[in-house]
């Protein structure tokens, strides 16, 4: 007998195993998985997993040389195909797996633990017993997040790879390391939060953290759990708020991961047309399954809670909405109405935004979906899907076609820089620049930019101006705040050479000043997401390539005109709505940014005449490939 007994125990109460079963048990991370805890005078760990298809369930390990002879674990007598047990003397750090023969012709798999709140760095797949105690120093941030994370706040995120960001003698930076150096820097460009590509554990670095094995733990490659809660705590202490990607729409087929768990189908769903993602080669989530929604539902929770993360990114929600997505005739089957919906995934993504709205309440849900499916940022109770916020992928694709077309012709195609605001208020969207714009080939966003050296980075300025001034919530991928040439290498790091040259500066520092503009004029956050926040001046001069609006709030309004060739315009006159005097309080062509210091350095008073349906006329000099807001004094 191994010095290490197996003791009967159960966490489990009825009640759990009723709320698992009808995948309403948020919480059920608290009872599966590994507890390290003291029963009848021994210190050991309690496990439990859920292996319905199992016909016996052993537990192998560091402590018993990966043979699982002597620790079975026992199966509940409920039917609830859970098993379960006490080990006495496991500790904190002691290595694991489930050793699962199946009733499916005896299969033997050897599983990382799906409820592991740590696990081995990759190449290594066991899952280790962990319990990260952590003393947060974050309550006023807690207290702050209400405020911060409100939709009629100012949301500037900066979205990064933490693998690439920054290397030490070619190695990772740890957390540690990582709150260190990156906190400053978000605070000097003025980010009010930080968006984090998957941190949970994935064990292929290519797949940039998409792949995912060990929903529940934070990545191993960078540290500790305790070592990404003193991220997030960091951060916190800053004023900066934190996203996750979150990954609920596939996962790999990794043989210790959850694919054939216990010889059946416990996660994908069983039919291939449903369960298995032909683009990304991986599987999909049975949605329809109770226990996969109380799975799911708890790891969402878990992050907000055990973490203190203040929102969620949720990847490729519209793979997850529509059964044909990717898919040809023939290749997937109807709903039981006849149509293309996922009717379970839907379901699901409705009671994951309503469990987190009414469990945590300041924190986000941001839906990365890219098609017109209706209602994503309507409120569940009202039918909708209940995100907080979707991707404007429609603004980030006709921008980007537009800004790399020669100026000469952009006169032709202006109604891609127009076209965003017909819809702009139809959900509440986000709008991104994200990693997914600069690699395969896409170019970074600097080398999109047509023209010389100083045209390159003027037309870049100007669509971070563009970015700022349009209705929206705002997220740029790392590299792009100093305007990196290179595309994204998630093996390599930022080159953070460029960053110190004066071009790239200027790049930097327009995008430090226009977070500190969006920050301060309540006219370009208050009312992001509804139409009276936006008014147009002149949407239709095609002809100069100019546009020209207003940002309001109830009591501010800020007049805006971008012009997107490198022809000057001197005493270019726009209608405003009140008379008085103006000031220019941003101007992207500023001799700081590298541009060509075509300011209006003087206060302008309106004239009374008649322009663009308003009986006030500003006249002002607006710059080559510039943009400029005045404010009324």
């Amino acid at each position: 007998m191994s010095k290490h007994k197996v003791l009967a125990h159960s966490l489990l109460s009825k009640e759990d195993i009723y709320l698992f079963n009808e995948g309403k048990h948020y919480q059920i991370h608290q009872k599966l998985g590994s507890h390290p805890l003291s029963l009848k005078g021994e210190s050991g760990v309690y496990f439990a997993v859920y292996a319905p298809a199992a016909q016996k369930v052993e537990l192998i390990g560091n402590f018993n040389h990966w043979q699982g002879e002597n620790h079975p674990l026992n199966v509940r007598w409920d039917g609830s195909g859970i098993w379960e047990g006490f080990i006495a003397g496991l500790a904190v750090g002691d290595l694991y797996k489930y050793r699962i023969t199946s009733a499916h012709q005896e299969q033997v798999l050897e599983k990382a633990d799906p409820y592991a709140r740590q696990a081995e760095h990759p190449p290594k797949t066991a899952s280790v017993v962990s319990e990260a105690a952590y003393q947060w120093q974050d309550a006023a941030w807690e207290k702050h997040r209400l405020k911060a994370n409100s939709l009629q706040a100012p949301l500037s995120v900066y979205e990064m790879h933490l693998g690439s960001w920054r290397k030490k003698d070619g190695e990772f930076l740890s957390y540690r390391q990582l709150a260190k150096e990156l906190v400053p820097y978000l605070q000097k460009l003025g980010f009010t939060h930080v968006e984090f590509m998957p941190i949970m554990e994935f064990p292929y670095d290519p797949s940039w953290g998409y792949q995912i094995v060990s929903y529940f733990a934070p990545t191993s490659r960078f540290g500790s759990p305790a070592d990404f809660k003193y991220l997030v705590d960091q951060l916190h202490q800053a004023g900066i708020g934190v996203i996750l990607d979150w990954v609920p729409s596939h996962f790999p087929e990794d043989a210790h991961g959850l694919g054939n768990f216990d010889g059946s189908c416990v996660y994908e769903h069983p039919d291939k047309r449903r369960g298995y993602h032909p683009d990304w080669k991986s599987l999909i989530f049975n949605y329809g399954r109770p226990q996969v929604k109380s799975f799911l539902i708890s790891n969402a929770l878990y992050w907000l809670e055990e973490f203190h993360i203040d929102g969620l990114r949720v990847d490729a929600v519209a793979s997850m909405l529509y059964l044909d997505y990717s898919r040809n005739e023939g290749e997937w089957e109807p709903n039981q109405y006849g149509g293309n919906e996922n009717l379970e995934a839907i379901a699901f993504i409705k009671d994951f935004n309503a469990a987190v709205h009414q469990y945590h309440p300041h924190v986000l849900t941001i839906a990365e979906e890219s098609t017109s499916f209706n209602g994503v940022t309507r409120p569940v109770q009202e039918g909708g899907l209940g995100f907080h916020l979707k991707w404007m992928m429609g603004w980030m694709n006709d921008n980007l076609e537009y800004f790399k077309r020669n100026p000469i012709y952009r006169q032709h195609h202006h109604n891609e820089i127009t076209f965003s605001l017909a819809y702009a208020f139809t959900e509440r969207f986000m709008l991104p620049l994200s990693h997914d714009e600069v690699v395969y080939g896409k170019k970074s966003l600097l080398e999109r930019m047509p023209g010389d050296d100083w045209q390159t980075f003027a037309n870049l300025r100007l669509l971070y101006s563009w970015m700022f001034l349009h209705p929206g919530a705002k997220l740029i991928f790392m590299g792009g705040e100093f305007g990196q040439r290179a595309e994204w290498d998630f093996a390599g790091q930022l080159n953070w050479e460029e960053s110190g040259y004066e071009a790239h500066q200027g790049i930097a520092k327009t995008l430090t000043q226009l977070n500190a503009l969006y920050r301060q004029e309540p006219a370009l956050h208050a009312r992001n997401y509804e139409n009276e926040g936006f008014e147009w001046i002149e949407l239709n001069d095609a002809q100069n390539s100019v546009i020209s609006f207003i940002r309001q709030s109830e009591k501010e309004e800020l007049v805006c005109v971008l012009n997107l060739t490198p022809v000057p315009h001197e005493k270019f006159a726009v209608g405003v709505n009140q008379p008085g005097s103006y000031q220019e309080i941003f101007n992207s062509d500023h001799t700081e940014f590298w541009g060509s210091g075509l300011i209006n350095t003087q206060n302008l008073k309106t004239e009374t005449q008649t322009l663009h349906g308003r009986m006030q006329t500003l006249s002002i000099s607006v710059p080559p490939l510039g943009a400029v807001v005045f404010k009324k004094l």
